[in-house]
């Protein structure tokens, strides 16, 4: 019924741990922690529907002096119905970042990359397929699309601002150009561009804003807004990062309803961090779906360099 019908519309994965995945949230925080990065993502959401989305993300970043920015790739890839209908995803990123101030510093981006929809058919069950009285699935009538693997090119762009290294807000907007993702050449299916908000704090409860001392007792307060179409959520809460441990408690309401709770506990050392969050379902779905798990890690290898011209912008790391 989805695939046969005039219009479609599709979102995008939306990872719990934010900052876990900064490329994906954000192309503007390429090279904002300066030395090189590598992050790597799972998610599986609603388990407990016996095939619902499995998605991995992994991603690299660092920042180049001599081109005055940050550079970075990342590659998704979302799963959907048991591999029904999969996404994959490419791309490269630059981030030109700009000493406005002193304290203020200034990140403008673009994304360019691949985007490819592919479609399993032999996995899709359709009514007439399915004989009353015993359940016996039969052939079906409908006609599968002349193309499986839908892929085109694919534009975004991000904005983020930093004071003090410690404040920081940003914009993203992914899939600029809404490109037609139709399986049926007669049909329309714009990707909805993926409009994303967010803004936060990284407060040192022992030295203040001025600290980078990451042993210190801190609070991370943030606020993240995504919206893709019809589609929105708003999503608050806060870390606290007792070293070598971080904990957070986030809330997700789509605007419409409330969609879930988030806990988190992650473990963090000066190169390395790992964290695991769980989604907690309090929708109409409730916890028959299983909620969602989340695991990252990111590794922050040596600068190459002693010195460098800009310092990092202090985000969450989860």
């Amino acid at each position: 019924m989805i695939f046969a019908s005039v219009i479609t519309q599709g979102q995008d994965a939306v990872y719990s741990q934010f900052y876990a995945n900064p490329l994906y949230l954000n192309p503007a925080l390429a090279g904002s922690k300066i030395c090189p990065r590598l992050t790597l993502n799972y998610r599986n959401q609603w388990p407990g529907l016996g095939k619902g989305y499995v998605t991995y993300s992994a991603a690299w970043d660092q920042q180049f002096d001599k081109i005055s920015g940050g550079v970075g790739v990342i590659a998704n890839a979302d799963v959907a119905g048991g591999g029904t209908l999969n996404t994959y995803s490419g791309s490269a990123i630059y981030s030109y970042r700009l000493q406005a101030t002193r304290k203020i510093v200034l990140n403008l981006a673009l994304q360019a990359g691949y985007l490819q929809y592919s479609l399993n058919w032999d996995k899709l069950v359709f009514e007439d397929q399915i004989v009353p009285g015993t359940g016996e699935i039969i052939p079906t009538s409908e006609q599968m699309p002349s193309n499986l693997n839908i892929g085109t090119i694919d534009f975004s762009t991000g904005f983020l601002a930093g004071y003090n290294q410690r404040i920081y807000i940003g914009a993203a907007m992914h899939h600029i150009t809404m490109p037609d993702m139709a399986f049926y050449t007669d049909n329309l299916n714009r990707l909805d561009m993926r409009i994303t908000l967010h803004a936060g704090a990284l407060i040192d409860l022992k030295q203040g804003m001025n600290s980078d001392d990451i042993e210190n007792l801190s609070v991370s307060p943030n606020i993240v807004y995504i919206q893709q179409g019809h589609f929105r959520q708003i999503n608050g809460g806060m870390y606290v990062n007792l070293y070598p441990f971080v904990a957070g408690a986030w809330y997700r309401h789509t605007i419409d309803n409330p969609d879930a709770a988030i806990v988190l506990i992650g473990f963090q050392q000066e190169k390395f961090k790992v964290g695991y969050s769980f989604d907690f379902t309090v929708s109409r779905l409730s916890m028959k779906t299983g909620g969602a798990h989340e695991v990252s890690f990111a590794w922050q290898f040596p600068c190459p360099v002693k010195q460098f011209k800009y310092k990092a912008i202090k985000c969450p790391r989860f």
